[in-house]
């Protein structure tokens, strides 16, 4: 039996420990990075889509880049309009959503089955995500969408509660990575997620052979064939020329991880930061991967 002694020794070390844990998943730790200077207050963007426009609001100062709407998530927003299939009648999930473009196209352009969109738990960045599904979202697709914060790497069992009407082991089809790999701390911890994440292949997707997916998947992009896998999309910029291989280290350790890495799009933007140093053409430009498990 412990004495008081012992017992407030044991007290202690437990408070220590949590406030270490604490501190190995703030801001400082996990996004290394230097901030861009933050907007004065929250802004709004627009993107116009296939069926409708999204207006996008953007949380105004913020340390975690949520102020702005990047050109990947145009660039994503895109790709899953042209290639509805990957979202049609499927489970998808975005990390590091910031505005959430795309969540907002995959649940209203190519009706998904559901989507869990995320970002750091930051009331901020939460409560502004959910803004914007409440302002572009239809009512009668509002119980498709659930929003929440989430610090990468961490257990995933908390991002799965909403499928699991579908079933016991239930995962995501489609998880989505929209500039985020310039955090290059955070590499090993987005890998992670995905791979505990993403739908093992072994276990068979819910069927859909109605006419309208047929007809999505004729009238997806010609030049890409449509996986049937389930995937990963990660989209990016090199915003610091100077740090691009870095920035490629992402793929190198997917690859070594039992990754396929196939690259989808490369598309021209206006670059984000024109002030910046480096090749405009290399900052103004996204590329984007479609990644699939080659190996368990």
């Amino acid at each position: 039996m412990l004495n008081d002694h012992d017992s407030n020794i044991r007290q202690q070390e437990q408070t220590d420990e949590s406030t270490t844990e604490e501190a190995e998943l703030g801001l400082d730790t996990i996004f290394t990075e230097a901030p861009r200077p933050p907007s004065p207050q929250a802004t709004f963007s627009t993107y116009q889509g296939s069926r409708k426009e999204f207006r996008i609001r953007l949380v105004g100062s913020h340390p975690l880049w949520g102020h702005h709407l990047w050109n990947s998530a145009l660039a994503v927003a895109s790709y899953l309009e042209q290639n509805q299939a990957l979202c049609h009648n499927r489970n998808v999930l975005e990390l590091g959503a910031g505005g959430a473009l795309p969540s907002l196209v995959a649940v209203e352009s190519c009706n998904a089955l559901k989507v869990v969109i995320t970002d750091y738990p930051d009331p901020d960045l939460v409560k502004n995500i959910e803004f914007n599904v409440r302002e572009n979202v239809g009512d009668d697709k509002k119980d498709k969408v659930s929003v929440q914060g989430y610090i990468w790497g961490q257990p995933t069992h908390n991002l799965f509660k909403s499928l699991q009407h579908q079933g016991e082991d239930r995962k995501f089809d489609l998880i989505i990575l929209s500039d985020l790999i310039f955090n290059h701390s955070q590499h090993d911890a987005l890998l992670k997620t995905c791979r505990l994440a993403l739908q093992p292949d072994q276990t068979p997707l819910q069927s859909d052979t109605s006419d309208e997916a047929t007809t999505l998947a004729a009238d997806s992009h010609p030049h890409q064939p449509l996986p049937h896998k389930s995937s990963v999309l990660v989209f990016y910029t090199h915003h610091r020329p100077h740090l691009a291989h870095r920035d490629m280290e992402f793929f190198e350790k997917a690859r070594e991880e039992g990754w396929d890495c196939r690259k989808v799009v490369t598309q021209k933007f206006v670059p984000m930061f024109p002030e910046d140093p480096g090749e405009e053409e290399v900052r103004a430009t996204v590329h984007g991967y479609i990644l699939t498990r080659t190996s368990s």
